[in-house]
């Protein structure tokens, strides 16, 4: 509940004054007076210089605990987004080391901020930059028919497979593999216009994405506007995973469920 009041007052707040940027207020509504750290040599931001396609970029993160301690949870904030908090993991047992990546619509120009929590509540922190192709991808016009892609909204294809991204902070080499998930999902803003009715589409995104590796949970994914339209989200597991179940649920309460099974060997 508090995640989604922040949210929503974020993404109805007035403007702050450009030359300051809408990181303190964010700063301040997210983490109050807790002093966030550096993220150098914890976290890894991996993210294009400009983005070729607005409403559809993918950026990656790297996150690799400080020794003796575990990552419990990631957020993902495009500073001038209309919802900034735009991706939350939160991992159900906290692990030395995590990786994930999503497909996500970029609104225009914006610093981007990566927070790591500890188990034990230390916030590190790490920020970059994106520019666009001045699209306005959270208002631009769905890539497909509304009415068709609820036909085969909550659709999901799971795969797994080893890791093939590059590891910038030299933690990962090995001893994961990717789970890789496709989600089918018009991710409306509520933004954008139906270009037939020149009504405004109501908004519905991917709100919740619960993963369990053999039985047990592993992580919760938190959506917002900004996962693109079809998001795609890619997680670092542990090699030894034989099973997994998904759990998508939408803001409309829409719930589906994938699962995979990989071969005894």
């Amino acid at each position: 509940m508090r995640l989604a009041l922040i949210v929503l007052l974020l993404t109805f707040a007035a403007p702050v004054i450009a030359d300051e940027g809408s990181w303190p207020d964010i700063r301040a509504m997210l983490y109050e007076n807790r002093p966030l750290s550096p993220g150098a040599g914890v976290v890894a931001l991996d993210a294009p210089y400009r983005t070729e396609t607005d409403a559809r970029t993918v950026i990656g993160v790297t996150v690799v605990a400080p020794q003796g301690l575990r990552i419990a949870s990631v957020t993902l904030v495009l500073d001038e987004n209309p919802m900034p908090v735009s991706a939350v993991i939160r991992l159900t047992a906290p692990l030395p080391r995590f990786r994930f990546d999503a497909t996500l619509r970029i609104n225009g120009p914006t610093p981007v901020h990566v927070i790591a929590e500890t188990a034990d509540g230390r916030l590190f922190v790490t920020e970059g930059f994106v520019k666009t192709s001045g699209q306005g991808a959270c208002a631009a016009p769905p890539g497909t028919d509304p009415a068709l892609a609820l036909e085969t909204l909550g659709e999901m294809v799971i795969g797994i497979g080893h890791a093939t991204a590059s590891d910038p902070l030299s933690g990962l080499t090995g001893k994961e593999m990717d789970l890789s998930l496709g989600i089918s999902h018009p991710s409306h803003s509520g933004m954008q216009m139906d270009q037939i009715t020149l009504l405004f589409i109501p908004m519905r995104y991917v709100e919740n994405v619960e993963i369990d590796l053999d039985g047990k949970s592993y992580a919760e994914v938190t959506g917002s506007i900004s996962l693109s339209e079809n998001p795609e989200l890619t997680l670092s597991i542990p090699s030894a995973t034989r099973g997994v179940d998904v759990t998508m649920t939408d803001t409309d309460g829409t719930v589906s469920r994938a699962s995979k099974r990989l071969a005894e060997y």
